[in-house]
């Protein structure tokens, strides 16, 4: 067979054939140039590509070959003006200036262990009005997301560290600024007769940035037809049979196969949405896919709610030559971590596989992960989709709660949810996706359970820790995730995925 037409028949009618290849394919790393750590200092990797200077700086912008939709403009920070003289600078950013369009937006610097303590503000200019919007706030707690310490992922050399994400619409003009945090000087003085020590003005202490500060610019694409569609394009990264190299465009239509096929228990091959079942349905799918598992008395009475529209990887576009191709999974699913994405809630639910392909690049290409962090994703319509890959039915193992992401899925409501109620929709989805995802390893969700600790800063590691099966992200770390509002209608979803299972 010598097209790559070819090869995509042949793997079609070989199901089997192509998900041990594509099982057997060595752990190689997607690539992420743009964002694999340097030296302390250095340059980032020369295989990204420089498309503009502006100021003196390089811009170099990852997978900008014009088959490739979406891109990753990535921008060195700089002193600002005003703050040069400072040594070391205290305040960066870049001022306004054109770029390539772009939707999402974040921040990354070199050691993943370090936190950023400050500010970190955006404005972007909207393509087609060109107004320039106000200042947003762009999440800069993120290290309590990401795979737990002392794993394999966790402690990759291509993780960096980074701020949350930030959906700012199709925009082709930015502006930033970064600002560390004061932190005021206390008196050890206490006058005649008084208690406790009286805080000072004192001169502050500015905590310093992290170094190798870059902002991340995010084009999400659009998703290029699948290999084997009528059309024949070339799936998204991949090389034609004009430049020879045949063995990385098959490498791609098998990562694109086996991330499907891993769902062919409970939907075609290459479909892009597994459909709800009803619950007597749900139930005889659930004998199907553990009977053997099940104690007689579940076997009896299966509390398991009735499965859920999910919208797979192919439904919402993933590039699967990004991610790591291995798949690797946790021994059960006892407990679910809900979060938010901290992306803001200014989209439309038209826009969401735009978005979700926008954290996936963020996640792979800018912080180093090998795919999605999150099992699942809920828009505020209350759509589900599946998020990290390896099967919506398994007990996949996620980055999303440090120090508990072993026999736990993870949940991220899209928007951002301190100050911002939850729709009711969303709140629905979460309810329907747990009492499916929790029902098919015999969980309650309006029970407890322990969950041994891999590290974080509330508990130690190895202790055995009692959570709410349907937990926030702060009850296992010390976080404001999921936000208080969202936080707050988790009780709601708790009782709602209980009536789901006929409790």
């Amino acid at each position: 067979m010598s097209t790559i037409g070819s090869m995509r028949g042949f793997l079609a009618s070989s199901i089997g054939v192509t998900c041990a290849a594509a099982l057997a394919l060595p752990l190689t790393p997607p690539a992420v140039a743009a964002t694999a750590r340097p030296a302390l200092g250095a340059e980032v990797a020369t295989s990204t590509r420089v498309v503009a200077t502006v100021d003196g700086s390089a811009v170099r912008r990852t997978d900008a070959e014009p088959s490739v939709p979406g891109s990753t403009q990535s921008l060195p920070l700089r002193p600002l003006t005003h703050d040069r003289v400072a040594d070391p600078p205290t305040e960066q950013g870049l001022p306004r200036r054109d770029v390539q369009r772009f939707s999402l937006v974040g921040v990354i610097w070199d050691d993943p262990t370090v936190e950023l303590h400050g500010r970190v503000q955006v404005r972007t200019r909207a393509v087609g009005t060109g107004i320039w919007s106000d200042w947003q706030e762009v999440e800069t707690h993120n290290a309590e997301h990401g795979a737990d310490p002392d794993t394999a992922e966790g402690t990759s050399s291509r993780v960096r560290g980074s701020t949350a994400p930030l959906w700012v619409g199709e925009s082709d003009g930015v502006e930033v600024r970064v600002t560390p945090e004061e932190v005021g000087e206390r008196s050890e003085q206490t006058a005649p007769g008084a208690g406790d020590p009286t805080p000072t003005a004192g001169t502050g202490i500015v905590l310093p940035l992290p170094l190798g500060l870059r902002l991340e610019l995010v084009d999400p694409g659009d998703p290029a037809p699948a290999p084997g569609d009528p059309d024949g394009a070339t799936r998204p990264g991949s090389l034609t049979t004009e430049t020879g190299e045949t063995a990385e465009a098959l490498g791609a239509v098998a990562a694109d196969t086996a991330a499907s096929a891993v769902n062919t228990e409970l939907a075609p091959l290459n479909a892009t949405e597994i459909p709800e079942l009803g619950k007597a349905e749900t139930e005889k799918e659930l004998l199907a896919l553990r009977g053997s598992e099940l104690t007689q008395e579940q076997r009896a009475k299966p509390y398991i709610g009735p499965r859920p529209r999910i919208v797979t990887r192919r439904g919402w576009g993933a590039n699967e030559s990004w991610r790591e191709k291995k798949f690797v999974y946790t021994k059960k699913v006892k407990a679910a971590f809900v979060h938010h994405t901290a992306t803001g809630a200014k989209y439309t639910c038209k826009q969401v596989p735009s978005l979700i392909r926008g954290i996936y690049r963020y996640h792979v290409k800018s912080m180093g992960w090998r795919d999605v962090g999150y099992n699942f994703l809920v828009d505020k319509c209350g759509n589900i989709y599946e998020g990290r890959a390896g099967g919506v039915a398994k007990s996949v193992l996620g980055a999303h709660t440090r120090g508990f992401n072993s026999n736990s899925m993870g949940i991220a409501v899209l928007g951002s949810y301190g100050t911002t109620k939850p729709t009711a929709a969303a709140v629905r989805g979460i309810a329907r996706l747990t009492a499916w995802k929790l029902g098919l390893f015999g969980v309650n969700p309006r029970s407890k359970t322990y969950l041994k600790s891999g590290g974080g800063n509330l508990y130690t590691k190895g202790k055995n820790v009692s959570l709410n099966t349907i937990s926030g992200h702060r009850d296992g770390y010390s976080t404001e995730c999921p936000g208080l509002q969202l936080y707050r209608k988790l009780g709601t979803a708790r009782t709602a995925a209980a009536k789901y299972q006929g409790r």
